[in-house]
């Protein structure tokens, strides 16, 4: 309820005067994937989930229990309730949850989130919005994955125009779709998406920076001296089209015989490319400081996948100061300026892809001049920000349901309104991965 106050005029009259809320939200994220699972769309959302927590607001994640899952994180102000999941298919390690709508039903009938945001479109997401909808709550969602380009990597082609009409229809029942870049905004407005809007991605610029280069994680490597490495990271996986950077590095080598190619990452093509590519190094999956320095190392960074609504590797490497090839899309398409600070070239064409790794391997000079300015195309791209902006959306939704927000100054972060044992401590310094 808005606060009361009176003011007294030169005429002794009371008047009483309404301000707007100040008051913290109580957030309810559903997601089929959460940190500390590795990938981009647990990633991001570990740094949103934790820049609410920095910002005073209280988050409760839906999610399903995942394998191997040991117990839940424990962070003041968030809460995790865990749902029933079965494996997903192509992607052994994650679960996807199954309908719920009768269990959240109950669950946010007896303590209401102000906002329901619903992150991804499985079952579990469907029964969230269904709940929220029927509870008369206020519903986000974010589009991470371009599942109509999945399909066709996993013989289920047939299937793209019901999975489109699926994803349409769910997030068009919900008040805003927040998605990574203008390009999507734009092509998913043209497909019938609605209420789309742009939420960016953000990079950890604390965490990546040319400064972590290692001699020694180089040595590992069997590099000698100035040798050129080239990089991927990711899943190892067909939707990340990787035979594209096995053949580039093929071309590469037959120019520079000293080359050498590591993959940082893993997934159901690890055994494949062993077998394709003896001579790579497999570093597996890599985290914090020492995915910083495994980028760092490096020299290029290629860059194939055409599947991504962002990929936030590629700001990653930008951030490591890394020469990029990539297809123009994606987050590479919104950070590159070609010939300036990395490649470009069309989407799909895979001979210019391997065109231009090879013409940028052979030119040291061009790989020193890109690198020397990639970091600086990444320099204000924050989580911090980025943790503003879903906040901005997520009040303009509530705002349209009727709920007035003034500004909080940082002076007063704290004034939650909430009641002591659920104020928030607000010392969440590092994001939830």
């Amino acid at each position: 309820m808005p606060s009361l106050g009176l003011v007294k005029t030169s005429d002794d009259l009371l008047i009483e005067s309404f301000a707007p809320q100040l008051s913290s939200l109580r957030i309810a994220v559903v997601t089929e994937t959460f940190p500390p699972e590795v990938n981009g769309v647990a990633m991001t959302l570990g740094w949103l989930v934790n820049g609410m927590l920095q910002k005073g607001h209280s988050v409760q994640v839906v999610r399903p229990r995942q394998s191997r899952e040991q117990a839940t994180l424990q962070h003041e102000g968030l809460d995790e309730v865990l749902s029933k999941g079965v494996p997903l298919p192509a992607y052994g390690e994650l679960r996807f949850g199954m309908p719920s709508k009768n269990r959240l039903l109950k669950l946010w009938g007896e303590r209401r989130p102000d906002i329901v945001h619903v992150v991804t479109e499985g079952p579990l997401g469907w029964s969230a919005v269904a709940a929220a909808r029927k509870l008369q709550l206020p519903i986000t969602s974010s589009f991470h994955t371009n599942f109509q380009s999945y399909s066709q990597h996993y013989g289920i082609g047939l299937l793209k125009t019901p999975i489109e009409s699926y994803l349409r229809k769910l997030h068009n029942r919900t008040q805003a779709t927040m998605v990574p870049t203008r390009s999507l905004v734009q092509d998913l407005t043209a497909r019938g998406y609605e209420n789309v809007t742009l939420l960016s991605r953000g990079v950890a610029l604390e965490q990546f920076g040319p400064q972590h280069r290692s001699d020694v994680l180089r040595r590992q490597w069997g590099v000698q001296g100035d040798e050129r490495v080239i990089l991927l990271v990711g899943r190892l996986a067909k939707e990340k089209n990787v035979g594209l950077v096995v053949a580039a590095f093929r071309a590469i080598k037959a120019r520079v015989p000293d080359v050498k190619l590591v993959f940082v990452g893993d997934g159901p093509l690890r055994k494949a490319l062993t077998e394709a590519c003896p001579e790579a190094y497999f570093a597996g999956v890599q985290k914090g400081g020492d995915l910083a320095a495994h980028y760092a190392s490096a020299d290029l960074f290629l860059f194939p996948s055409m599947t991504e609504t962002y990929g936030n590797v590629v700001p990653e490497a930008l951030a490591s100061g890394l020469a990029v090839v990539s297809y123009d899309c994606a987050a590479a398409l919104e950070l590159i300026e070609s010939g300036d600070n990395g490649v470009l070239v069309p989407t799909g064409d895979d001979v210019s892809f391997v065109n231009a790794a090879v013409q940028l391997a052979v030119d040291p000079e061009r790989i020193a001049r890109f690198r020397a300015a990639a970091a600086k195309a990444v320099a204000d791209r924050s989580w911090d920000a980025v943790a503003d902006t879903f906040l901005h959306t997520l009040r303009s939704v509530l705002e349209r349901h009727g709920r007035p927000f003034a500004s909080v100054p940082a002076s007063r972060a704290n004034a939650s309104g909430l009641p002591a044992k659920e104020r928030l401590a607000h010392s969440h310094a590092r994001p939830l991965l």
